[in-house]
């Protein structure tokens, strides 16, 4: 005859391994929801005409193309009292996975000589992802004898119908890969026929003084196609080692709910 504990003893045994497999599953699930979209490589600097610029880069590594990217900063005096809220929005419509954006918030002289700190919210709609046949195929940074710089380049559309609504996005980087400077520019005429090129000028404004710019990266989108990511050897190479930058008072986070929107609080 079979001891009545044996029974006892044998459904524990299945029980505590059927807790344990579905601890193992939760570990394997958690690292795939750990991608998220956030800010990086971001500082603020003052420009000539003695405006703050508060610019950097909007990563998204969800699954997902983002669109409606919006940034509400909040900026902080030297004793970490909040002095004003501004918004900005994503430099590239269309943020697809792992791709990123650059943006550029810009405050005027009477109120950034106030300003010590800032903290970031990101704000977004999830959509589903657009073709990416928007190319940049050439590319080349010059600089003239008043130290301005112009990128010089040619976009293609290797979709299969007409582009409309053309804008080229650079962002330039400095030392540690930090984000010196931005710019954007629609192009004309503003439409690109399916496998047709155009050429284009960019011009670099704002760039922070006595600012080398080490690389640099572009994209090029439409209304109906999103960029195919354009970035120098260089860029990769330096910004491979680049360490996301956070500021006094400012954390980024960043998590997916089904169009909806993502939020990071202030440390």
């Amino acid at each position: 005859m079979i001891p009545t504990n044996f029974f006892k003893l044998k459904g524990g045994f299945f029980l505590v391994k059927s807790y344990l497999l579905a601890i193992l599953a939760f570990c394997i699930i958690i690292p795939t929801a750990s991608a998220e979209v956030f800010v990086k490589n971001d500082q603020k600097f003052m420009d000539s005409s003695d405006s703050m610029h508060i610019v950097g880069e909007i990563q998204n590594d969800l699954q997902s193309a983002l669109n409606q990217v919006k940034l509400d900063i909040t900026l902080y005096n030297s004793e970490g009292k909040i002095i004003d809220k501004k918004t900005t929005k994503s430099l590239v419509n269309t943020i697809m996975p792992t791709m990123r954006s650059p943006f550029n918030l810009v405050i005027p002289p009477i109120q950034s000589q106030d300003v010590d700190s800032y903290s970031i919210d990101l704000d977004y709609n999830i959509i589903v992802p657009k073709s990416q046949v928007i190319d940049v195929v050439s590319s080349e940074i010059s600089q003239d004898r008043f130290n301005n710089y112009v990128i010089n380049g040619k976009i293609t559309n290797n979709g299969e119908t007409t582009a409309n609504a053309i804008s080229v996005v650079a962002t330039m980087y400095g030392d540690g890969g930090k984000v010196i400077a931005v710019s954007k520019d629609n192009i004309e005429p503003d439409y690109l026929r399916a496998d047709h090129a155009i050429p284009f000028i960019l011009p670099v404004h704002d760039l922070k003084e006595r600012q080398t710019i080490k690389d640099y990266s572009i994209v090029a989108e439409s209304e109906e196609y999103a960029a195919v990511p354009e970035f120098p050897i260089g860029s990769m190479i330096l910004l491979a080692g680049s360490v996301s930058s956070y500021i006094v008072l400012t954390r980024y986070s960043g998590k997916a709910i089904a169009n909806c929107i993502c939020a990071a609080n202030p440390k």
